[in-house]
């Protein structure tokens, strides 16, 4: 099985050891796909001879459109919600007016009022959502993480395959 050399920080609840010097900690390197994971201390994630943090652009986004297309893809939606609650409010108003001699014939009757969904507040700022830190091993620790797979894995596929292999012979050859 092979996995990337892209880890990611997180944190957990429980502490364990360190793989390099064994003392309790929290932080964890693993893979996206969780199938290589380390506890590592954050002494030394800023070690250069243990992993090198991946810095990402900050005014990149992820879905590729500029702050100024979402100003402007905002501003005409809440156009489009204005001029549907106009339209919503000529419709009541024309009700309203038929409605007028029907309501004077049923004046104990209680009075439907039609709510308009409100619109999104547009001063606040959509802050952009945190995410982890992103470590690359380096290439002598990766192949130990990689040999130390490719040896759990032979492993278990020798205990696999035992059962089907013959037994050695129990009586004495003449």
């Amino acid at each position: 099985m092979s996995f990337s050399n892209l880890y990611y920080k997180r944190t957990t609840a429980t502490a364990k050891a360190c793989y390099i010097c064994y003392k309790p900690t929290t932080a964890v390197l693993a893979t996206i796909d969780t199938s290589d994971f380390l506890y590592t201390c954050t002494i030394h994630l800023s070690d250069h001879g243990f992993a090198t943090r991946v810095l990402e652009p900050e005014n990149e986004n992820k879905i590729g459109i500029s702050v100024e297309e979402i100003a402007k893809l905002r501003e005409e939606w809440e156009e489009k919600q204005r001029r549907k609650k106009e339209k919503e409010k000529e419709k009541v108003d024309k009700d309203k007016a038929a409605d007028e001699g029907e309501k004077k014939e049923d004046d104990g009757k209680s009075e439907k009022s039609s709510k308009v969904p409100g619109s999104l507040p547009t001063s606040g700022s959509l802050s952009p959502r945190p995410t982890h830190e992103k470590y690359i091993l380096h290439r002598d620790i990766f192949a130990l993480r990689v040999s130390e797979h490719r040896r759990r894995r032979q492993t278990s596929q020798a205990k696999d395959l035992a059962p089907r292999l013959p037994g050695a012979p129990s009586s004495r050859l003449s």
